[in-house]
């Protein structure tokens, strides 16, 4: 029988100047989501130290919400090995890239005088029309120079995008982060947001065709799961990306391989399990599906993730220095996947 008084709780103690590793730390010996977020930072640092290759799924408004520099640390300093990310969470990075803004607003604004003076408005953060409609008439005119006849994958398509912005960046951030340092990026559902609407633009306006290979995206994203000695994932939020990182352990079959499912999992999430969606689903909900390992170290932290991610990564950043520097990372390679 497990022993059901494994340690005491530690009360939380203050003291001045304690940095974003101690508070952290001392977090873990609480209870509650306290103790969750300290767990989350543990498992992310012992996949940094284990021989792992770690997917990041990213949903949400997260960029809006000012964690570009935070998924851009992520990336420069090799803390995740591959992104699956929302089409919305990608375009505004690109428009914060070209130096446009988000704004603090009020979830209480008259949302009809917004609409009136084109401001765009996401809970408590505002975004301006016609900044908006620069960054979309860059990813129509990247569009346009794109070959017709070739079959992109969403992970070319965001390295292209990546590579386009970097001359005109006027800051660094997710996609010229990744484009830079090696990272894939995949958007399984890229039609779902603004580039969706600059690739119908492009199409309709000047008949270029995009066109998408979303299977092969699923063929890499398992040959890299298939290729790994072990796999983690940390997930901010649901929906899509999650299930896409989700079903690369389990689908390793289609190789001839059978991977007892992700060793390693995080998840920031403010859902429940009880409605039976992805965004609340629990680990132990997917180890019936095979997606996380029967052993495998994993936590739930019930958070609004602009408040816990900053916490964890800052941690990361200064508990887990000398391992993230010392990180074997896994070179991702797709030599051997047929076309």
């Amino acid at each position: 029988m497990e022993d059901p008084f494994p340690a005491s709780v530690i009360p939380f103690a203050v003291s001045e100047g304690a940095s974003a590793a101690e508070v952290v730390e001392r977090m873990a010996g609480t209870a509650f989501q306290a103790r969750n977020l300290g767990q989350a930072a543990h498992i992310w640092d012992a996949m940094l130290r284990d021989e792992v290759t770690i997917f990041f799924g990213l949903a949400g408004a997260m960029v809006p919400g000012g964690m570009r520099p935070v998924v851009t640390y992520l990336i420069e300093n090799r803390l995740i090995d591959c992104l699956v990310c929302t089409g919305a969470n990608l375009f505004h990075d690109l428009y914060e890239c070209l130096g446009h803004r988000h704004w603090q607003g009020r979830p209480g604004a008259d949302d009809v005088e917004l609409a009136r003076r084109r401001v765009y408005r996401f809970y408590d953060t505002l975004a301006v029309e016609h900044d908006f409609t620069i960054g979309e008439r860059f990813v129509t005119d990247f569009c346009l120079t794109l070959d017709p006849e070739h079959r992109y994958t969403t992970r070319e398509f965001f390295e292209l995008v990546g590579r386009a912005l970097i001359p005109v960046a006027k800051q660094e951030g997710i996609l010229t982060a990744a484009a830079r340092h090696g990272v894939p990026i995949y958007c399984p559902a890229v039609g779902d947001s603004v580039f969706g609407l600059c690739l119908a633009e492009a199409r309709h306006r000047n008949g270029q065709t995009v066109t998408f290979d979303i299977i092969r995206d699923v063929l890499e994203m398992t040959w890299i799961a298939t290729q790994a000695r072990a796999t983690g994932v940390v997930y901010i939020g649901g929906g899509t990306p999650k299930n896409f990182v989700q079903q690369s352990a389990v689908a390793c079959y289609i190789f001839g391989r059978e991977k007892p499912g992700h060793s390693y999992g995080v998840q920031i999430t403010m859902d429940e399990p009880d409605w039976g969606g992805l965004s609340g689903c629990t680990f132990e909900e997917a180890q019936s599906w095979r997606k996380i390992a029967p052993e495998a170290s994993f936590v739930t932290v019930r958070s609004e993730a602009t408040i816990a991610l900053p916490l964890i990564v800052s941690a990361l950043a200064e508990g887990s220095a000398e391992a993230i520097r010392q990180r074997r990372r896994p070179a991702l390679s797709f030599e051997g996947l047929a076309e």
